[in-house]
C-alpha cells in the first residue's frame, strides 16, 4: 500500500513548484525596481493646423475663402453639414506636460468671412521657443575662418578640365522588326 519511491517523487515535484514560485515572485520584484529606471521613449505628437496670431490678425472680414485659405492653410476640418464653416484645430502632446488644443472656426457668409473664432493663440517666435523648451542646451561651435586656417588646405586649380567631346548622335537606326517573307 506504501510506496516510498511514489512518496518521495511527490514531495519532490511539490518542492520544485515551491521554488519555481518563489522565482516568479523575486523576478516579478526586480522588474518593478528595473522598470522605475529605464522608461520607454516617448515622442511629441503634433497633430493639425498651428495657425498663430500674427495669422489671425491678417484676416478681415468680407475676404473671400481662396484669401482666408492663403492666410491660414487648408482646414482640419471641413463639415459637410456646415458648409459655410471651417475649423483649425491643433493638438500638441508632450510626455510629462499637459495636451495643448487649440482651435480657430471661421464662419462664411455667400463666400466671404463673416466673422472668426479663436483661443488664445500664441507668436510664431513664441510657439518654436516651446519646441526647444524640454531640450538640453548644446553649445554651438564658432564657425570662423581666418585666412591663415584657411591657407592650410590645398587649393584647387582653378583652369577647368577640357571637356570630352561625345560622338555624334546616330540618325537611322535598326528597324524594330525584322522583315516578314
Amino acid at each position: 500500500m506504501f510506496d516510498p519511491l511514489r512518496e518521495s517523487t511527490r514531495r519532490a515535484l511539490y518542492l520544485v513548484v515551491c521554488i519555481g514560485l518563489m522565482a516568479c515572485s523575486s523576478f516579478n520584484d526586480a522588474s518593478g525596481r528595473l522598470s522605475g529606471v529605464v522608461t520607454p521613449y516617448k515622442i511629441d505628437v503634433v497633430q493639425g493646423n498651428f495657425v498663430s496670431s500674427e495669422q489671425v490678425a491678417l484676416l478681415k472680414t468680407g475676404m473671400g475663402r481662396q484669401a482666408v485659405r492663403d492666410v491660414l492653410g487648408t482646414p482640419l476640418l471641413r463639415s459637410v453639414f456646415h458648409a459655410d464653416r471651417w475649423d483649425y484645430v491643433f493638438t500638441f502632446k508632450r510626455r510629462g506636460q499637459e495636451p495643448q488644443l487649440r482651435k480657430v472656426t471661421v464662419y462664411f457668409k455667400d463666400d466671404n468671412l463673416e466673422r472668426f473664432e479663436a483661443d488664445a493663440l500664441p507668436t510664431e517666435a513664441d510657439f518654436v521657443a516651446s519646441l526647444d523648451s524640454g531640450r538640453k542646451a548644446v553649445k554651438v561651435p564658432l564657425l570662423d575662418a581666418s585666412e591663415e586656417s584657411l591657407g592650410r588646405f590645398p587649393t584647387k586649380s582653378k583652369t577647368p578640365e577640357p571637356t570630352k567631346v561625345l560622338p555624334p548622335l546616330r540618325t537611322s537606326y535598326p528597324p524594330l522588326e525584322s522583315a516578314s517573307p
